[in-house]
């Protein structure tokens, strides 16, 4: 399976959640047994993780995935252009990245 792209925003000192349902040959593909990842980082090559989105399977058997930051993860980070992917990890620890594009985090302006 080819990772989707996606691009959205993440606005800063906001709660950010979204969620997932990933499917195989239409139908809900069941995550069992495997965990979610999520970073973004300023380049692709950068050595230095700006945010991790907290990547939760939420329900195994319906395929979902809840991507979600705190308002003070999200607070804590500088507005700019990001890139970022999610990753899924089998229990036998093949890694699959279902996900991947580029997230805006536009500033705060109430405090």
């Amino acid at each position: 399976m080819a990772a989707g792209t996606y691009n959205f925003t993440i606005e800063q000192g906001a709660t950010f959640n979204r969620i997932l349902t990933l499917q195989e040959n239409s139908s809900a593909m069941n995550l069992t047994g495997y965990s979610a990842a999520s970073q973004f980082r300023s380049t692709h090559d950068s050595g230095t993780v700006v945010g991790t989105i907290t990547s939760t399977i939420s329900n195994a058997s319906g395929g979902v995935i809840t991507l979600s930051m705190t308002a003070s993860a999200t607070g804590a980070i500088e507005e700019g252009i990001y890139v970022y992917d999610v990753e899924i990890t089998s229990g036998a620890g093949a890694v699959t990245r279902i996900m991947q594009g580029k997230v805006t985090l536009t500033p705060q302006v109430t405090r």
